[in-house]
């Protein structure tokens, strides 16, 4: 299967998301059907494969010139998934400040895992926040309100980073948990970096919505060159707090070491509390492709169905 690479440099410049996530997924699904995979991928695109004897109807001939195999087009009522996006738009997103980086990755996958949701006749819904809900969409599988959500995540990216805006999941989750009526498959982008002394408070918030038998999946994003193994040039820096404001000046060579200790042990735990309550963790590096977080997505998928 081919490698999905985006210039995060581009994106905050993008004048079409939606175009862009709909190549994205196009692109992710050509390259399932080339791949040993091709069985495991259309069961969760918007076709199923041909049963001998059945009728002819539905069947796709476009898919059947380019893959030779025989498929029926699925309809909304074999695939009722209802999926919640949540999107952490606190100032550590924001980083790296020239291209938004995290924030960048987030809203490119979400707007991808959104047109696959709605070609599969699947309902989304996203949900933006910080130290509070920002932006919030009902749960729906139209083509209007596809394009409603990815104009609400393209103008996210125009703009400016957010002066000192904490993160809150815990009380978000707790909200979401609250609102959602029917079991749903909750997907969260975040980076979670602001929220180690608020650990057991978001697990709290996570047990919250697995109780209410919802789904979890929860995409860990970090630039991993610099906030995990701080990969800095061994001279001063003045670094600046995105969510707190505050200001230290270190030389990254002297405290390297136990920075990336603490940072190894922050995983671990995550890791293992995620394991503990039946949550689907993905470390998602910068560097990687989208379709590390669409493949995951499939996978979460089959276990929900």
């Amino acid at each position: 299967m081919s490698r999905i690479d985006v210039d995060l440099n581009s994106v905050r410049n993008i004048q079409n998301l939606e175009f862009l996530a709909k190549r994205l997924v196009e692109g992710f699904i050509t390259g399932l059907h080339k791949s040993p995979y091709h069985g495991f991928s259309v069961e969760f695109s918007e076709h199923r494969l041909y049963n001998s004897g059945e009728s002819t109807r539905h069947m796709d001939w476009k898919v059947f010139a380019r893959t030779e195999k025989l498929f029926v087009k699925r309809y909304e009522e074999e695939t009722n998934l209802r999926c919640q996006l949540l999107l952490d738009v606190s100032g550590s997103m924001y980083y790296p400040i020239n291209n938004y980086g995290k924030l960048s990755y987030a809203v490119l996958s979400a707007a991808a895992l959104a047109t696959l949701l709605q070609r599969q006749r699947d309902a989304v819904g996203l949900t933006t926040f910080a130290d509070g809900i920002e932006f919030q969409t009902p749960i729906k599988s139209t083509g209007a309100h596809l394009h409603t959500l990815l104009l609400a995540l393209q103008q996210q990216l125009q703009k400016p980073a957010p002066p000192q805006k904490e993160t809150r999941v815990a009380s978000m989750l707790h909200h979401v948990a609250q609102q959602l009526p029917k079991r749903s498959l909750v997907i969260l982008f975040s980076d979670l970096l602001s929220q180690y002394e608020q650990l057991d408070e978001i697990f709290l918030a996570l047990q919250h919505l697995r109780h209410q038998q919802h789904e979890v999946l929860l995409f860990h994003i970090t630039h991993a060159e610099t906030e995990e193994e701080f990969h800095f040039p061994d001279k001063p820096f003045m670094f600046h707090g995105l969510e707190n404001g505050e200001k230290i000046k270190v030389q990254p060579a002297e405290i390297r070491d136990a920075y990336v200790k603490a940072m190894q042990q922050f995983k671990n735990e995550l890791k293992l509390r995620c394991g503990q309550y039946r949550i689907d963790l993905v470390s998602v590096d910068l560097k990687e492709p989208i379709d590390k977080v669409l493949q995951a997505y499939l996978v979460k998928r089959q276990k929900v169905r």
